[in-house]
């Protein structure tokens, strides 16, 4: 596993809550659907971190608890968040769509021999394919 998020700490090998830490993430939820930036509502809730690490905190589904991790916040605050970001997020332009780009087909063209599995070794397998090569047309 890697590290424990925010409001929890791991005592006998269990996930508990951080009672002082699981208050301060309830706060940074509170704080940031009031209307509150990212890092205003750490600010407001005592969190001493980055924007970034907010928006993650945001995002970490283990608040909902999980097998190992105890219920934080319940599902409506956490999906009312996810909205509220990604509502703020479309308002300021930051939601990158894909673009429809053309797809480019470069023609190739050669002959080779049939092909037949020789190899259980994919490396040995494809420098055997590229031997059959006989040439460029």
């Amino acid at each position: 596993m890697g590290h424990t998020p925010y409001g929890y700490r791991i005592e006998r090998g269990k996930a508990i809550l951080d009672e002082t830490g699981a208050g301060q993430v309830k706060e940074l939820y509170e704080g940031y659907l009031k209307g509150l930036s990212l890092k205003g509502a750490a600010k407001q809730a005592g969190i001493n971190c980055c924007h970034s690490s907010v928006g993650r905190m945001l995002q970490n589904k283990h608040y909902l608890g999980d097998e190992f991790y105890p219920r934080i916040i319940d599902e409506d605050t956490f999906e009312k968040a996810k909205a509220e970001k990604q509502r703020r997020a479309e308002k300021l332009g930051r939601i990158r769509e894909p673009k429809d780009e053309p797809r480019v087909d470069y023609a190739v063209k050669f002959k080779a021999k049939p092909l037949e599995q020789k190899h259980d070794d994919l490396y040995k397998q494809a420098e055997y394919a590229y031997s059959l090569i006989e040439s460029e047309v």
